[in-house]
């Protein structure tokens, strides 16, 4: 089938909806489908580029951290992709694409899948200081666009409860992201692990505690900064991969709590260097609850590294206790498994074996695209009144 993807963001820009997209496409053309993405391009240029349509966007931060617009007129760019004549258009953001997405939806009478990826209500800070006013304009925003679909993917089911709270009355199903394990499953070389370790000043000794993302203020690392200060003299270093506005802020406060030698912030790593990251730590930490999955918590585990993570409901099927991990609710859970996990080196490889068996087991990039090629074919037959499978779909050329 021809499936058109639209997404606000896409290569080069890294971040979770990207990895997704990226991912998504590479498995539905290995399944034989003619795959397309409509995105905005970094600037205020129009370009198509091997399957991949770029509209010319201006940043618009202000709304949404890394969000952009569009500014330039599509139509030549629309015209093209309605006289390519997509089976459906999987959207991915709520944003420009979006309405690009209903445009040619219309047109075609073909039906509109939605994948929400981000819960902005703990991104409302950005843009409004009122905390209750945030979220009810989150939750209007929401539902408005997501009853406009076909049908709504929810990577977690907290993301799935928290939809239906908002008033969304279109199906809302459960499929976890995948990802390319294949990048994150290599066995760790000692020597390279100490060489890399030598390259960024952490002790040969250290346990290496890991966290990958963006640094912002719904992450919440100050937490794990301000338990690294508590733990005293435990020979532990913090590895920061990852950059963004509280940088600043949280290299401050480790000055403030005396343990900046104690941290390394390594700052944004090419894409294609952050599995090697993943081989340099012990442990995979992370306090946010601000999260629809966090596909860092599956790439770690991918990587055979035991997550540490505040508890949260989007890491219920994630982190299972004392299987690939554990979620803490306090500084003294935090440290007791901490140390638990440390103590025996017999237990440590039990954890980490298993979250590599995890990851393997429900994570896989080509199980995810198998899943949502199920999705399409459903779908497009309940919009054309057909058993599923009896649906009239478009010739691939």
């Amino acid at each position: 089938m021809r499936i058109l993807i639209t997404t606000d963001w896409y290569e080069p820009v890294v971040n979770g909806v990207v990895t997704s997209v990226v991912n998504l496409r590479r498995e539905l053309l290995q399944l034989g489908h003619e795959v397309r993405v409509l995105t905005l391009s970094g600037n205020g240029v129009s370009f198509y580029k091997d399957g991949v349509t770029y509209i010319g966007s201006l940043g618009a931060g202000v709304i949404y951290p890394g969000a952009r617009i569009r500014t330039a007129l599509a139509s030549k760019y629309i015209d093209e992709l309605l006289e390519w004549k997509p089976d459906i258009i999987h959207s991915q953001c709520e944003f420009s694409t979006f309405f690009m997405a209903r445009r040619i939806g219309k047109k075609l009478g073909i039906p509109i899948i939605h994948t929400y990826h981000t819960v902005y209500a703990d991104y409302t800070h950005y843009f409004l200081l009122n905390e209750k006013w945030g979220r009810s304009l989150v939750a209007a925003f929401s539902r408005n666009i997501l009853n406009k679909t076909q049908g709504v993917i929810a990577p977690t089911g907290k993301v799935a409860d928290l939809l239906s709270g908002y008033g969304v009355t279109q199906d809302i199903k459960v499929v976890p992201t995948g990802i390319d394990l294949c990048r994150f499953g290599l066995p760790v070389q000692q020597a390279e692990r100490a060489s890399a370790k030598q390259k960024l000043n952490i002790p040969e000794t250290d346990t290496v505690l890991l966290f990958v993302g963006r640094l912002a203020q719904e992450k919440n690392l100050e937490e794990i900064i301000e338990f690294l200060a508590k733990m005293n003299n435990t020979a532990v270093t913090l590895l920061i991969v990852g950059d963004g506005p509280n940088r600043a802020s949280l290299e401050q406060l480790a000055r403030t709590l005396k343990v900046a030698h104690k941290i390394v912030f390594a700052g944004m790593v090419p894409p294609k260097e952050v599995a090697e990251y993943y081989r340099m730590g012990d442990i995979f930490v992370s306090a946010s609850q601000s999260e629809t999955q966090g596909l860092t918590y599956v790439e770690a585990l991918a990587s055979g590294l035991p997550a540490l993570c505040r508890k949260d409901p989007c890491l219920d099927q994630v982190i299972i206790d004392g299987v690939n991990g554990w979620q803490y609710t306090s500084f003294e859970q935090f440290h007791a498994q901490f140390t638990a996990i440390i103590q025996n080196g017999e237990d440590y490889r039990e954890l980490s074996a298993g979250a590599r068996a995890h990851a393997v087991s429900n994570y896989s990039s080509a199980a995810f695209a198998a899943r949502i090629e199920e999705t399409y074919i459903k779908t497009i037959a309940e919009m054309q009144g057909m058993p599923e499978g009896h649906y009239v779909m478009s010739p691939v050329r």
